[in-house]
């Protein structure tokens, strides 16, 4: 059984020796496999994982290797399980650790900073300047699980106790999984200024983080908040988490609706969402002087940007990596106390054995699929639509 010297175990919360885990071999193929069960270590606990929402970068990583890197290259064939938008249960605390208790429902971030570098004491530990020079040595004390170090498609996890988010038992476990991904959105409102009630907001690409930020952005207040997307299935989800206007970019043209919409003005905050290649300089023609664009999205090729317009007409761009600056403790307030309802974005639900049909639900986005939930435990069914 699971007994590492100086960590703290409930008999309420037995622990085996080994857990069911993915791990990544060539491209593309996932295989699973027995693990040993990790040890928390000083500042660290033991997540037993409940749930794990796949992400688009999951995918990516899958299937390219970027961008996360292990040991110094690309994840391929290292024994390397990925995931990290996952929520769970305390199972097991570390040396030291009394912030939370064993049995404790939590959610989950991504990183951890080294917590010595400039970045990290400034809150930015999501650009901790150490990501990137230490993979997989946690004992310099960055931590990007999924990324830099193993992920939540297992059974259990460790993660350092900054990255943990406590949710109610009223939270279910699906919606836990989700509130990295407000997070996201959250931190990118913050990093323009925080202050939105009143002002205009144009969120560009209806994916998660997209029509997140549409929520996000009215529990802040936002007046109007605008989405605009090419599905008009998802906006009408936009619609439902709080979008005063949604405009389908394939029937209108992006910039003159906004500029219609706000009576020619533009809005005075753009979330940008979508990666597409002229996203930043539709966003730039959106915002009005003197406003600010957060782009949370990136294309994957280089593209030109209109540089003179920004100067011109003072606008301010800034980018975001992640759910920085404990953006997600804001994010799971507001869900908490059902300002938002983040469920909307959720639509499928497997169990942990069946991920790869998970993840091809995703990727081909069958059925809709928006966000798809696996489950390591308490799902019996091949497959489970989300209520």
């Amino acid at each position: 059984m699971y007994a590492p010297a100086g960590v703290k175990t409930s008999a309420d919360f037995p622990i085996p020796a080994t857990m069911k885990a993915w791990v990544l071999g060539d491209p593309d193929q996932l295989k699973l496999v027995d693990k040993p069960v990790p040890v928390p270590r000083r500042a660290e606990v033991l997540v037993r994982i409940d749930a794990v929402a796949i992400c688009a970068t999951d995918l990516e990583i899958i299937h390219y290797g970027s961008p996360a890197l292990i040991q110094g290259g690309k994840p391929f064939n290292k024994n390397f399980t990925p995931g990290h938008e996952y929520m769970g249960t305390v199972a097991a605390l570390g040396p030291g650790v009394d912030e939370y208790s064993v049995g404790q429902r939590v959610t989950v971030e991504i990183h951890a900073g080294c917590g010595q570098c400039k970045r990290c004491r400034e809150g930015m530990y999501t650009a901790c300047h150490n990501y990137g020079l230490n993979y997989g040595d946690v004992d310099k004390g960055h931590r990007a699980n999924g990324f830099t170090t193993d992920g939540g498609f297992c059974e259990y996890q460790v993660n350092n106790i900054n990255t943990l988010v406590a949710i109610p038992d009223t939270m279910s476990d699906e919606e836990a999984t989700l509130v990295v991904t407000a997070g996201t959105a959250m931190y990118g409102l913050t990093e323009l200024g925080g202050l939105v009630a009143g002002e205009g907001v144009a969120v560009l690409g209806p994916g998660p983080i997209g029509l997140l930020g549409v929520a996000v952005a009215k529990a802040l207040g936002a007046s109007p908040v605008i989405l605009t997307g090419t599905r008009d299935n998802r906006l009408q989800i936009g619609r439902e988490l709080g979008a005063d206007h949604v405009v389908n970019v394939r029937k209108e043209n992006a910039v003159e609706a906004v500029r219609r919409i706000t009576g020619g003005k533009g809005v005075d905050y753009v979330l940008e969402c979508s990666g597409a290649a002229d996203a930043v300089n539709e966003a730039g023609r959106m915002v009005n002087r003197g406003g600010k664009i957060c782009l949370a999205a990136f294309p994957h090729e280089q593209v030109p940007v209109d540089v003179a317009h920004l100067v011109r007409n003072n606008i301010y761009l800034y980018g975001i990596r992640g759910e920085g600056k404990s953006a997600t403790h804001r994010a799971e307030a507001f869900m908490s106390q059902k300002r938002f309802d983040a469920r909307l974005i959720h639509t499928h639900t497997f169990a942990l054995e069946d991920l790869p049909t998970a993840i091809r639900y995703a990727r081909e986005r069958i059925d809709d699929a928006i966000k798809v939930v696996v489950k390591a435990r308490g799902v019996a069914a091949h497959k489970v639509a989300a209520e």
